[in-house]
């Protein structure tokens, strides 16, 4: 009884700790892009109860940009790795941006508690569209292993490992970027290290990208460098809808479908 109550507790605070790393995701985002601001769009949970906010911005820097929150909770968990009632809330993003030596980022951080069992899951990865420096990829990995590396010298080898296969197209037969960080159903059963952990991976994740973005935004392209991003944004796409797990769940929950579309690249060439 007493770690069911611990979670309840933390529920609440796991929500409030999602929607300020949420807020300061935009504000940075913003600064970068000070004639647009994100467009906030409200959605409720009509398959059980709660819902989410959609944030997207489309601007000179950023293509397109979007910082999600969610939280809901039903009957069923939708997928086949648990049963009965649940709780999901999450923050995701992803970012398009306009300059093709800009790479594309991805953020996940989510919490899901079931009758039987509760878990983190999340991480980072970092994908060039077609441009892949070596300092941003060092700089992005060496980020990722400082934070993790307080948590034990196995945790940053692990996700990394886990980032590899996760991340992997099948029918490209290449891993979709240059690789990142990568958890699910962790549960070490220590639930407070555990937590700590996963707000480490949010909390670190501006350190991660910005740096890049301010070194990248303003590099000079041309009209063929514009045509290798498309082509770059293709394979993302499959990989999303074709292997995400996120989008899966997504929609077999009965989530929002722009929410959950919000992934997709506003231009991309086959």
């Amino acid at each position: 009884m007493e770690h069911k109550n611990k979670i309840y507790t933390s529920k609440e605070e796991i929500v409030f700790f999602l929607k300020d790393l949420r807020e300061k995701i935009i504000n940075a985002f913003e600064t970068l892009e000070p004639a647009k601001r994100f467009q906030r769009t409200a959605w409720d949970y009509h398959k059980g109860s709660g819902g989410g906010e959609m944030s997207v911005l489309r601007g000179d820097v950023f293509e397109k940009a979007a910082v999600n929150w969610s939280g809901v909770s039903g009957d069923a968990f939708p997928m086949n790795d648990a049963a009965g009632a649940f709780f999901a809330t999450g923050v995701s993003l992803i970012t398009h941006m306009h300059n093709p030596h800009a790479p594309t980022v991805h953020f996940n951080i989510r919490y899901i508690q079931t009758e039987e069992k509760t878990w983190f899951g999340g991480g980072y990865d970092l994908t060039p569209m077609g441009f892949s420096y070596e300092e941003d990829t060092l700089h992005f990995h060496k980020i990722a292993k400082e934070a993790l590396d307080p948590f034990g010298p196995d945790i940053y080898p692990t996700f990394l490992q886990n980032a590899k296969e996760y991340f992997y197209i099948p029918h490209r037969k290449k891993e979709r970027g240059v690789g990142g960080i990568f958890f699910d159903h962790y549960d070490t059963g220590d639930f407070d290290k555990d937590y700590a952990l996963w707000k480490q991976v949010g909390n670190t994740f501006l350190d991660t990208i910005l740096p890049i973005y301010k070194r990248r935004i303003n590099t000079p392209f041309s009209s063929e460098d514009r045509e290798k991003q498309l082509e770059m944004r293709a394979h993302y796409v499959e990989f999303n809808l074709l292997y995400d797990r996120g989008t899966k769940f997504g929609f077999l929950s009965g989530g929002n479908p722009d929410a959950i579309l919000c992934s997709m690249p506003p231009l991309a060439k086959w």
